[in-house]
């Protein structure tokens, strides 16, 4: 019988790390945290917690948990002798600063309230392993200093704690552990969804540390093999997915490329003399630079534009295949996402002005506002790359955001259409159909644009879990 590792999951959001760990059916979250109630309710429903508001102590062995409430509430000193396996979470980190002082002073570190607090969860629960999440630009945040100053901290909590406890300028009742031990780092780098199989263009900064009294049983050799097959799942190299990436016509339509032909050229049909109707320099750029340059064969198609050089035809086949393994991996194999009924609305169109539907129509996939540009359609001042974006069927879409006013929702890349559905979002980011959000439009928005990647985590829990395994 294969054993079922304790998570604690803290900046919890709606549960995209979690249920990404859920999925590999070796993990079960024992205790989350999140701030927001929205969220909070939404990993409740999924994964079936019990619910309380921080503070409180609970008894963790008998009953898993969603605590909703301010972080600093929580006493993990006082968690009766509760350990996890494992510890996740993304806190943020914008006030987290570096100061350069006097030749006495050195480095000063200035480290925020949230990622001290996650640190703290760390001295107090000593799980076996940790996960960090966060932006990629916290690794040249401060010239790099940021980057390292956390590094360090992990490897070397035994001596940083009282500094950070200090710096972030933590209450003194927080409960103090008796022995704190540091971590190994066994994998510490910028991690690019899409050649994870994500069909979505994201990249998220990855840190995975080994509790070092676990590191050193493990032995030098061992820690290295480790760390090596760690970097191969979390690069996907080990799969044909990091050269020919998943797509956003695939998770939509529950197919692979292979069997996608007829709606695809469909779709691109539709676009068909549309530098005519706009009549601008960048209508007549993209016919050359795209219309053009299409065979309107979907292989040939996403072979071009996605820049891939195939070894062989065998090699093709064999990522279409991959492709299909995904598809059922994820529940959506032969189950387009405009069938969907769910009872969270999340399948509902949404509605658009008549202004921004005439505008859609005049932007072909792959293009934005800018396309527009000097036409009764423009929209004035708006810089964003991503400001009324259609996606290309045939690459991974725009990252998929969580705020923002008009035209960053996120768009279809059929002309007749205009804005997601939350689910075709939610798809994007690789949630599961059966995965209910609670909330308002709006709300779920927000939530899905802030998750981890459920695929992202699921290749994550599966390295976590060879870890686990292989512990003396």
């Amino acid at each position: 019988m294969n054993r079922i590792y304790k998570i604690v999951s803290l900046f919890s959001g709606a549960g995209g790390f979690d249920w990404g760990f859920h999925l590999t059916g070796k993990f079960t979250t024992s205790l989350a945290n999140e701030l927001r109630a929205d969220p909070a309710q939404t990993l409740v429903r999924n994964l079936k917690l019990g619910f309380v508001k921080a503070p409180f102590s609970p008894d963790l062995e008998n009953q898993p948990l969603m605590m909703q409430g301010d972080i600093a509430d929580i006493c993990f000193a006082n968690l009766n002798g509760f350990q996890p396996e494992v510890l996740i979470g993304g806190p943020p980190c914008q006030d987290f600063s570096i100061v350069k002082g006097g030749v006495r002073r050195g480095i000063e570190v200035k480290r925020g309230k949230l990622y001290a607090h996650f640190i703290r969860a760390i001295v107090a629960l000593q799980p076996k392993v940790f996960v960090f999440e966060n932006v990629p630009g916290l690794v040249s945040a401060n010239k790099g200093w940021a980057y390292k100053a956390i590094l360090d901290d992990f490897r070397n909590l035994t001596i940083r704690w009282q500094d950070i406890r200090e710096s972030a300028q933590l209450d003194n009742d927080l409960g103090k552990p008796n022995y704190t031990c540091g971590y190994e780092i066994l994998f510490s780098s910028v991690v690019d969804v899409a050649h994870l199989g994500v069909p979505q263009s994201r990249r998220r900064l990855i840190i995975i540390g080994l509790r070092r009294d676990l590191a050193d049983k493990l032995g030098v050799f061992e820690f290295h093999r480790l760390r090596e097959s760690i970097h191969q799942r979390l690069s996907g190299s080990y799969s044909l997915v990091s050269r020919y990436p998943m797509t956003c016509l695939e998770v939509f339509e529950g197919k692979p490329l292979c069997d996608l032909q007829t709606k695809y050229r469909e779709i691109m049909l539709e676009y068909k003399g549309l530098w005519e109707e706009v009549a601008t320099t960048q209508a007549a750029v993209w016919r050359q630079r795209v219309w053009n340059r299409l065979t309107f064969n979907i292989i040939t198609d996403y072979i071009l534009f996605n820049g891939i050089v195939p070894k062989d035809n065998n090699e093709i086949d064999s990522a279409m295949e991959e492709h299909a393994r995904l598809l059922k991996l994820l529940g959506y194999f032969e189950k387009p996402v405009y069938q969907l009924e769910l009872p969270d609305g999340t399948h509902k169109p949404l509605d658009e002005s008549e202004a921004v539907k005439e505008r859609m129509r005049r932007i072909p996939p792959g293009e934005n506002h800018q396309f527009v540009r000097g036409t009764p359609w423009h929209v004035e001042g708006r810089g964003l790359s991503l400001i009324y974006k259609r996606p290309l069927p045939i690459r991974p879409a725009p990252t998929v955001v969580a705020y923002g006013g008009g035209g960053t929702w996120g768009y279809h890349y059929e002309r007749s259409r205009t804005r997601l559905t939350n689910r075709e979002r939610a798809r994007l980011q690789t949630f599961t159909d059966n995965f209910l959000f609670v909330g308002g439009v709006s709300s779920v928005r927000a939530q899905i644009g802030e998750a981890v990647p459920p695929l992202l985590a699921f290749r994550i829990a599966e390295a976590v879990a060879e870890i686990l395994a292989n512990l003396p």
